[in-house]
């Protein structure tokens, strides 16, 4: 993924890209900004556990999708001093609606008695996202099949069980 790269597949020179944007990473961002699907706020379905799969499910989806595997080729490519700014944007776009909607789970799971009381905390909801984001990066973004369904059932359902 290089700006020539860029350029070629959008029928454009470097320099346009340059005018409207600063670097590749700000392409990037404006691009993954655009295509990213809105964070989506899980209904109740009832159970905690059909919640949580829609929810890790609808992750996957997008990590798999096109902009998911922009996101991790530019992940990829940053170097330390770069990652500021992409962090900032994973932070506001992906980072903060998927521990919301985590919360809101596992809150509503609460008042039902699907989950123990005390257990809706940040800690808890960074474990979805953490585990997908090791499988994007140490596993190259493959997703095995049912591993959202594992996910829920071997690991974020025993946790929060009460």
């Amino acid at each position: 993924m290089t700006m020539e790269g860029i350029a070629g597949a959008a029928q454009t020179g470097k320099a346009a890209l340059y005018r409207r944007w600063t670097s590749k990473a700000d392409l990037i961002i404006d691009a993954l900004g655009s295509t990213l699907p809105p964070p989506a706020q899980v209904p109740d379905l009832g159970s905690v556990r059909s919640e949580l799969l829609q929810l890790i499910e609808g992750y996957g989806a997008a990590m798999e999708s096109r902009a998911g595997s922009a996101m991790r080729a530019l992940m990829a490519e940053l170097d330390h001093e770069r990652t500021r700014e992409f962090k900032d944007f994973l932070t506001e776009r992906v980072i903060r609606p998927s521990t919301s909607a985590m919360l809101d789970i596992l809150r509503r799971g609460e008042l039902r008695g699907d989950v123990r009381p005390g257990a809706a905390t940040s800690l808890v909801a960074d474990v979805a996202p953490a585990m997908l984001m090791y499988r994007a990066k140490v596993c190259e973004g493959a997703l095995d099949p049912g591993f959202c369904t594992s996910l829920v059932d071997e690991v974020l359902i025993p946790m929060v069980r009460p």
